[in-house]
């Protein structure tokens, strides 16, 4: 393995390339499937292309990706990175490949929704809860944060309420990105203002169309021939530009009227101050009704009056919830993503 790109974990420094070294890291388990005798690493779907499952990843595709995210954000020889997330899935694993390919400088801290390191970071990926906890934990966690000098959020939709408050942290480059495990990470970043509009642009060699459905089909000729066929649905801005609205498994069919609830929740989330989602529910006139289900107690009568009328005053006629149900703790995944049932 020619590198000379090293890793820091608690406090000490060594070369990615000496295995010796990796013993007790969080980076042991990749490194050593990633320097075997196989052309491939193991992953696991996110559920975007149809059901989760194992797949192999191809190392050279995934060296290719992490070379187009190197260019895009200016990750040179000497550069130093955060991995702060589990190389169990690929946004961690594809933080270490691009250290090896652009010989960077790799800190390296425990998986933590409120991850500690001491290092200058060039370049960090975070998901939302750990933007989340560093920009509420403390004065010292926001100032740490906000000195990153590029930072990417994934994972999860990032909420209108936490992009304006990095921007307000003062983090001047910060984007969401579009990917999953089948194109090896990112393929389209969105820049954050703090407005909560998000456009995504592709990376260099990326183009994209949509189906008859209206879902993205992605064309990455560095990660495979064929064209790949999302279930995500979205407004296609150009060959090269989109706006995400949200999951073809979630539309709601309510008397035959599509309503996507990823776009309605970014409508009201400034009104609920607790985890929250909407879904469909079955109803003999309309087919299925929307939705809202919240988190935690319930609230008074007064109280949810008030958050009915706010609701009716934020989105369009046919995108109000019917119902409206509290549970006292969501369901989640693996990853800590809330199951929408």
């Amino acid at each position: 393995m020619e590198t000379s790109a090293t890793f820091t974990y608690k406090g000490q420094t060594h070369p990615l390339s000496d295995p010796r070294t990796w013993a007790g890291t969080p980076i042991e388990s990749f490194m050593r499937a990633w320097t075997d005798d196989k052309s491939y690493v193991t992953g696991h779907t996110s559920g975007s292309t149809g059901l989760p499952k194992e797949i192999e990843l191809d190392k050279k595709a995934m060296s290719a990706s992490a070379r187009l995210t190197n260019q895009h954000f200016g990750l040179s020889e000497g550069k130093t990175i955060l991995l702060c997330l589990s190389t169990d899935y690929i946004a961690g694993k594809m933080v270490i490949v691009r250290a090896l390919e652009g010989n960077l400088r790799l800190v390296v801290t425990d998986t933590s929704s409120l991850p500690e390191w001491e290092d200058r970071i060039d370049f960090a990926a975070l998901v939302p809860m750990q933007v989340e906890k560093l920009l509420h934990q403390n004065a010292e966690s926001k100032k740490r944060l906000s000195e990153i000098g590029t930072i990417i959020i994934g994972g999860s939709p990032l909420s209108k309420q936490l992009q304006k408050e990095l921007v307000e942290a003062g983090c001047q480059s910060a984007y969401t990105t579009y990917g999953m495990t089948e194109t090896l990470s990112h393929v389209a970043v969105a820049g954050i203002d703090g407005s909560g509009d998000l456009n995504y642009q592709a990376l260099k060699g990326i183009t994209f169309t949509t189906d008859n459905r209206g879902c993205l089909v992605i064309k990455a000729p560095h990660i495979q021939a064929e064209p790949l066929i999302t279930n995500d649905v979205v407004e296609l801005k150009s060959d090269r530009e989109f706006v995400w609205k949200g999951r073809w498994d979630n539309v709601v069919n309510s008397g035959g009227v599509k309503l996507f609830p990823e776009a309605i929740e970014k409508k009201i989330a400034h009104l609920i101050d607790r985890r929250f989602y909407l879904t469909g529910e079955e109803d003999e006139r309309l087919g299925s009704q929307l939705v809202l289900k919240i988190e935690g107690d319930e609230i008074g009568i007064q109280e949810l009056e008030k958050l009915r009328a706010h609701i009716s005053e934020s989105v369009g006629k046919y995108e109000q919830p019917r119902k409206i149900i509290f549970v006292q703790h969501f369901q989640e995944t693996r990853t800590g993503k809330v199951k929408r049932t």
